[in-house]
């Protein structure tokens, strides 16, 4: 099973830098936030499925064509238009593989947990909670599109896998894992997530709302690439993260070439707001790329608004 390079291919949509500034199109507004429902799951796009062999785990992953979901030629990235959902990214095995090594070091439980992976692309993190027991996981992407036409089918093509592997040994499995879908840019996605409430008070919101933690469990995976975002993805991690108790895995390589990001970067602005601890769980430098790191992130002792 081949990987993507692990550097981004960038594509403008536009004809190009003329070098003078005003000439540059304005942002493209950004998609409202949604839910996504199971059911809207794309029938005209053809989703094709790949083992992905981890040990002696066995997922699946779906592959599409990024012109045909949504009409881009195939590229990583397209600056607010498509953000890599599409490709199945190095990060993504890095972080099942940590949360398996940290289950089985009793530092982990998904059983009972309430589950919000960001930036799902494919879902396998977010699949793993769901086979590890969690009683809630959502799935977020910017692109609704993304999860119509691969996160959806990719959960249910795992899910139906597993069932039927596990009901061949005569036992009946039985999922009761709620399963949720949610598109939309990370500043904005909260507005329609369930696990937010107006109970808590939230010292960073600008609006003055009260909101709860109510996600144990945040999982994310080459989401903190670009800069520009890494503001919004934090703000978003504090509003829904439980406190106290709640965690967040995030997947990442240490630096993005070409794009500005990594973990080394993300981590001085985490270490500067004063409000989370971070440890490393993982580091993966097997010279396909640069190095990859997994981190865990928690509120501090004692902080819990």
């Amino acid at each position: 099973m081949a990987f993507v390079n692990s550097e981004f291919k960038l594509f403008s949509g536009g004809t190009g830098f003329s070098g003078n500034p005003s000439s540059e199109p304005p942002p493209r507004p950004l998609p409202p936030p949604v839910e996504v429902l199971a059911s809207e799951v794309s029938s005209t796009v053809k989703c094709l499925l790949e083992a992905v062999n981890l040990d002696d785990l066995t997922l699946l992953k779906g592959r599409v064509s990024t012109e045909e979901v949504l009409g881009v030629p195939d590229s990583d990235l397209v600056p607010g238009v498509y953000e890599g959902g599409l490709k199945l990214w190095e990060g993504s095995l890095d972080l099942v593989k940590a949360l398996r090594s940290e289950i089985h070091k009793g530092e982990l439980s998904f059983r009972g947990k309430k589950v919000l992976e960001l930036g799902c692309g494919h879902g396998l993190p977010g699949i793993f909670a769901c086979l590890e027991g969690a009683t809630a996981v959502h799935f977020q992407d910017f692109n609704a599109e993304v999860l119509r036409c691969l996160t959806i089918p990719n959960v249910n093509a795992n899910l139906t896998q597993t069932s039927q592997s596990t009901a061949s040994k005569d036992t009946i499995p039985i999922f009761e894992t709620e399963v949720r879908y949610f598109a939309g840019d990370w500043s904005q996605v909260h507005q329609c997530l369930p696990h937010e409430h107006n109970d808590v008070k939230d010292t960073d919101s600008s609006s003055g709302k009260n909101l709860v933690y109510e996600y144990d469990i945040i999982l994310m995976a080459e989401t903190i690439y670009v800069i520009s975002a890494q503001q919004s993805l934090y703000k978003l991690i504090k509003k829904c993260m439980k406190r106290p108790g709640g965690v967040t895995y995030m997947a990442a390589k240490k630096h993005y070439f070409g794009v500005g990001g990594g973990t080394h970067q993300f981590l001085s602005m985490v270490k500067k707001d004063g409000v989370m601890d971070a440890s490393l769980v993982a580091e993966v430098a097997d010279g396909s790329s640069n190095v990859r790191e997994v981190w865990k992130l928690s509120v501090k002792s004692g902080l819990k608004s």
